[in-house]
């Protein structure tokens, strides 16, 4: 399933400043039940946004108007826990493209690499840059440049570079799932095809 490209992504973004924040927080295990991609950021973090009635817990930053953006920005050891997909699925879902943290769970990290969301990993030191600069502006823009592969904060011009797999640059870049490389590829597959003996 493909989904929307990914280039320069400047945004307003949302602080969550939690270290270890696992799985079973971004997505309860009682929300897994659907197959498709679809409806899971109704739920994300659905524990810390809602009280049991439903009702919207106004301490969360997701219930917070002063926070918007495209880019979450989490502690250290983001997406621990489970493997489950779904986790990435309701960050997607409910409109984040890219999660920037000083660590990332690898399974996690794979599994928004595969769906369109950017993992961007930067060090502790400029992880607490982005978090000051969202506190004392919670308008402050960041730049995430996935071609030159560099996060800056606008408001003060600070900049620091990451890391990303060739492959999977390649395929957030073009909107691309495993499958749809695979698909781009299947005139060369089927020409390699038809030099093999049976």
């Amino acid at each position: 399933m493909a989904y929307d490209k990914f280039n320069i992504l400047t945004s307003t973004a949302v602080p969550l400043p939690i270290e270890n924040v696992d799985t079973d927080q971004i997505i309860p295990a009682r929300f897994l039940k659907a197959t498709e991609r679809k409806g899971f950021g109704d739920n994300l973090f659905r524990d810390w946004r809602y009280n049991n009635d439903d009702t919207p817990k106004e301490d969360f930053v997701l219930n917070n108007p002063s926070y918007s953006g495209k880019i979450l920005v989490g502690g250290k050891n983001f997406g621990s826990g489970s493997s489950r997909e779904h986790a990435a699925w309701a960050v997607y879902d409910y409109g984040f493209r890219c999660v920037i943290s000083s660590f990332f769970a690898d399974i996690f990290r794979g599994n928004c690499l595969n769906i369109g969301v950017l993992p961007v990993q930067v060090s502790p030191e400029f992880l607490e840059k982005i978090f000051k600069a969202i506190e004392t502006n919670p308008n402050t823009e960041i730049e995430v440049n996935l071609p030159e592969q560099i996060v800056t904060i606008k408001a003060i011009g600070a900049s620091e570079p990451f890391e990303i797999n060739t492959y999977k640059k390649e395929n957030m870049l073009n909107g691309y799932d495993d499958i749809d490389y695979l698909t781009k590829m299947k005139s060369d597959i089927q020409e390699f095809a038809t030099t093999r003996p049976f």
